[in-house]
């Protein structure tokens, strides 16, 4: 067999599967050593020498580390373990102009499901200050109609408020991405015509359920008040 057919036969080093080999091996790597937080992760000459690959796999494999935010470079420490922002690439990917219709409508109905899903954290952490703030809230905006039933800047002052009382700062990230998604649906014409406007329970009716009702009446309360959304995904 000449030479050139040799070569011929020969596949390609795919270098991007070794990446991604050594960035996984990374990670648990990183997790035997049982390092945390604020610990420095072992140079590049060790752990090439470590997985048996070149210094540039291992540069490439932390790179993506870094973009990750697993891992961040220190002065005088090097590279070291970080505690990655779960939303911070996330929020860049979640743009309703890019994502399929699909994937949409999905991000409409995850919000819709944690809205209802929050009753108990609610009514444990709730203030009378709380309230107060919910109530001037509530003050602000124009009744519901059928042709008007969300408004994306009312939308995120009172759930967002909702999310804050309820003391989960990971929910509350996730619900700033989420409400733009859920008004472009609601806009877009992806679902259903808007059906009669059914039994509706008003922002001014949540409060007061969470002022003198239990966590039931809310869940079934924030169901009604979001029924005409779930009527368009369902029905």
């Amino acid at each position: 067999m000449s030479l050139s057919a040799i070569k011929d036969s020969l596949k390609t080093i795919d270098t991007s599967s070794l990446v991604d080999k050594v960035e996984a091996n990374l990670v648990n790597l990183l997790q035997e050593r049982k390092l945390k937080v604020g610990d420095p992760i072992p140079k590049e000459m060790e752990l090439a020498e470590t997985l048996g690959v070149s210094r540039t796999v291992i540069r490439e494999a932390l790179l993506r580390l870094r973009l990750m935010g697993l891992i961040e470079s220190r002065k005088k420490k090097g590279a070291v373990i970080t505690s990655p922002d779960l939303f911070g690439n996330l929020h860049k990917s979640m743009n309703p102009h890019i994502l399929d219709q699909d994937t949409l409508k999905e991000i409409f109905e995850i919000r819709l499901v944690l809205e209802i899903g929050m009753a108990d954290f609610l009514f444990h952490r709730v203030t009378k200050e709380d309230i107060k703030e919910l109530k001037n809230i509530v003050k602000k905006e124009p009744p519901a109609t059928q042709t008007h039933l969300f408004n994306i800047e009312h939308e995120i002052a009172f759930h967002g408020k909702l999310y804050e009382i309820a003391g989960n700062e990971t929910l509350k990230k996730f619900q700033k991405m989420l409400l733009p998604v859920f008004d472009y649906v609601h806009n877009s014409g992806l679902l259903k015509k808007q059906p009669q406007l059914r039994t509706f329970v008003s922002h001014k009716g949540l409060v007061d359920i969470l002022e003198n009702g239990t966590p039931e009446e809310f869940r079934n309360g924030m169901r009604k008040h979001l029924e005409n959304h779930f009527a368009r995904l369902f029905e």
